[in-house]
């Protein structure tokens, strides 16, 4: 391994700025020179991707930023002594020896050997000391190649000598497996975000983790055989595990979506503890059971609240019926759009007496938006029979489908629309559910799944939805659909107001898929002579716009208050917000909720009131500034999210200019944790304000001087 790192890879007491973005710049910027990688920037992207989602500094001073990259064409190790030193996210402040290990794509067990034999070495005193008092290059490389030989602090004659003088070699125990499944309702930001930042602490616990995104994009399985091996499974969704039987009697802790966000090594620390735990919970069923409903739905003892469960149930729901409605929605305006909006009385007779050979009055244009429209009314009609099924596919697992959709066909009959969709789908789950639970002789066992629990659950599912609950469910619709219709005025602005905030509540999660699935339900009932329910919808996706843009433009306003990651991530908040997806607010949330959150919640409400007063539509359910043919009086949709973005950025930087958050000392460390207060501090004037740095227990120190607005 003495090729790794060369005297050409390492600088020394050299002013390389005062963020870490150029320190890894450099690195990167030497590596290449050195004809280990190609593409500087491509690297540089590689490694700073890496370091926005987990800071590298360690405590000591020190910090390893690190990625694989197409870009590099051998494992390579690089290193820095800063002069100043420079801020790499440590607790206890700036590092001032810096490595950089770049791998190529598909070096992973080389990368993370390398990074493992370099940490355990850097927490070694002498060798870290050896490290600042070295004169040189050639001094820094023989220290290195000695720690990479198992030799901390040995030279490079050393590190090549015979293998009789070197230490022992201690075998190393293989490292605990886990595995773990991630999924969020609509499968684009929380499901990759969880699952990077569960591998991350996975790695900093020493565990091996395989993890499965069941995302938006499909979802590659577990190898069979590494979910046989694995000690515990961690669950982190908002829906239901699809083909949860897989992980039937592995240890379990689930939880979610958002902790495997934001406290990954807990969740981490509680699998292996429940790996160890004989008593601990277990996935429900038997992996060989041929019904399939053992395994899904009844976690009866897991301690999960009722109130948790149906959230999950729900979600999954909702999840699954996005792409239909995504679909449809965008076909039907897209039909509007070519055909006008009267396609809709005769757009199926246009279709089935015309072709593209005998074009109807109004030419191709009408042909082919009454095509569209057929299309996407089509897709539209799946929305409550996909919700339902679905739902019952969340409690019954794959034999809760059919009699999930039926209830939901059932549903559409009685003119019982979403909230018959909702009560269908729990019924259906839950009665399938039931049926796979009794006891059978084995020789029918297999027909459970695919005759007897279809057949008996639709029977009594759709037949309480015909005979007792349809007309009841069906009257409470007509009249949310009568009150939609009269919203008018003031009542409509505070409708935007209630929509707008829950969009930016949590920015992706339960309160914000509430407010959307109510939008996306409505929208199948807009017309032209009722655009209520498309107001809704505009309302809804305006408002959901709104934080991610926000924040990219506080990010342009004063870059002082945001650290250099979090200015990376305003750069693509920029195309987040204006595709929709609120998620891309989620890490300046994390890092500052109480400042953040607010000042997305003002102005996704003001977005919202102002969307509704205005009578802005929207007949797409998702596509944001994308879907632009979609959205009617498109002016207004626009200033209403200029509006509610600058209202939010101005109250973004006002707040962290001002309202500080005060640092705790921790009860049994002593260190001083950045936390906020239970009441905010507001700094009178601009300047710097004393901070008491972290020093160790009887010790004194004197305050640090930290910029107003700066993160502490």
């Amino acid at each position: 391994m003495s090729s790794l790192i060369t005297t050409e890879l390492v600088v020394l007491d050299q002013d390389l700025g005062a963020e870490k973005s150029g320190v890894i710049r450099a690195l990167a910027a030497l590596v290449v020179a050195a004809g280990r990688a190609t593409d500087t920037e491509a690297l540089y992207a590689a490694a700073w991707d890496r370091e926005s989602k987990t800071d590298t500094g360690i405590p000591g001073g020190l910090a390893i930023p690190h990625c694989r990259s197409a870009a590099v064409l051998e494992p390579t190790l690089a290193m820095a002594r800063p002069r100043p030193a420079v801020d790499f996210g440590a607790a206890d402040g700036p590092a001032d020896l810096v490595f950089f290990i770049a791998a190529p794509d598909g070096a992973d067990q080389e990368h993370l050997v390398l990074l493992s034999t370099l940490a355990r070495s850097l927490i070694k005193p002498e060798f870290v000391a050896a490290l600042r008092e070295a004169p040189d290059a050639e001094a820094i490389v023989a220290l290195v190649e000695g720690a990479l030989a198992g030799v901390p602090g040995a030279s490079a004659a050393a590190a090549t000598a015979p293998v009789a003088s070197a230490e022992p070699v201690v075998a190393v125990a293989p490292k605990p497996l886990l595995v773990a499944v991630t999924a969020c309702p609509t499968g684009i930001a929380h499901t990759y975000m969880a699952a990077d930042s569960l591998v991350a602490a996975a790695e900093r616990a020493g565990v091996e983790l395989q993890v499965e995104t069941q995302g938006s994009s499909g979802a590659q399985p577990l190898d069979p055989a590494i979910i046989a091996r694995a000690a515990a499974v961690v669950f982190a969704v908002d829906v239901d595990v699809r083909d949860k039987a897989r992980f039937a009697g592995k240890p379990v802790i689930q939880a979610p979506v958002k902790r495997g966000i934001d406290e990954p090594d807990a969740m981490i620390a509680e699998a292996l503890a429940a790996a160890a735990d004989p008593h601990a919970r277990r996935v429900a069923g038997d992996a060989g059971d041929a019904s399939g409903a053992s395994a899904a739905a009844a976690d009866s003892g897991s301690g999960e609240h009722i109130g948790v469960k149906l959230k999950r149930y729900l979600l999954t729901g909702v999840s699954y019926m996005i792409p239909f409605v995504a679909g449809g929605g965008l076909l039907i305006a897209l039909g509007f759009l070519l055909a006008g909006y009267q396609i809709n009385a005769n757009a199926t007779d246009i279709v089935l007496h015309n072709s593209l050979w005998n074009l109807p009055d109004g030419g191709l244009g009408t042909y082919l938006g009454a095509v569209s429209f057929v299309i996407g009314a089509a897709s539209m009609g799946f929305l409550v029979p996909a919700l339902a099924g679905y739902i019952a596919y969340a409690i019954a697992d794959r034999p809760g489908i059919a009699v999930g959709f039926t209830a939901g066909a059932v549903a559409l009959v009685m003119n019982a629309g979403f909230l018959g969709g909702l009560v269908g789908g729990l019924l259906a789950g839950f009665i399938a559910w039931a049926i796979g639970r009794l006891r059978v002789p084995r020789v029918i066992r297999g027909l459970m799944p695919v005759v007897i629990i279809p057949l008996f659950g639709s029977i009594f599912a759709s037949g309480l939805m015909l005979l007792v609950l349809g007309g009841p469910i069906a009257l409470l619709m007509t009249g949310l659909n009568d009150w939609l219709s009269s919203l008018t005025g003031a009542s409509a602005v505070l409708l935007g107001i209630i929509l707008g905030a829950m969009m930016a509540v949590d920015l992706g999660g339960p309160i914000n898929k509430v407010a959307y699935a109510f939008a996306v339900a409505g929208l199948a009932a807009g017309t032209v002579d009722n655009q209520v329910p498309w107001q809704i919808m505009a309302a809804v996706m305006a408002a959901g716009m709104v934080p991610p843009l926000a924040l990219a433009l506080a990010t342009v306003i004063d870059r002082r208050l945001f650290s250099a990651a979090e200015r990376e991530n305003g750069k693509a908040a920029w195309f987040l917000g204006a595709a929709f997806i609120s998620e891309g607010a989620i890490p300046f949330a994390a890092a500052d909720p109480l400042r953040v959150i607010p000042a997305g919640i003002v102005g996704s409400a003001l977005t919202g009131a102002i969307v509704m007063g205005t009578g802005v539509t929207s007949q797409a359910p998702h596509g944001g500034i994308f879907v632009f043919f979609a959205i009617g009086n498109i002016g207004m949709f626009l200033v209403a999210i200029a509006a509610g973005m600058v209202v939010s950025a101005g109250l973004v930087v006002l707040l962290k200019r001002y309202v500080r958050r005060r640092p705790v000392v921790g009860a049994e460390t002593g260190a001083a944790d950045a936390v906020p207060a239970s009441v905010t501090a507001v700094a009178p004037v601009a300047g710097s304000v004393a901070v008491p740095a972290a020093v160790p227990a009887g010790a004194t120190a004197a305050p640090q001087r930290v910029p107003v607005g700066a993160k502490h």
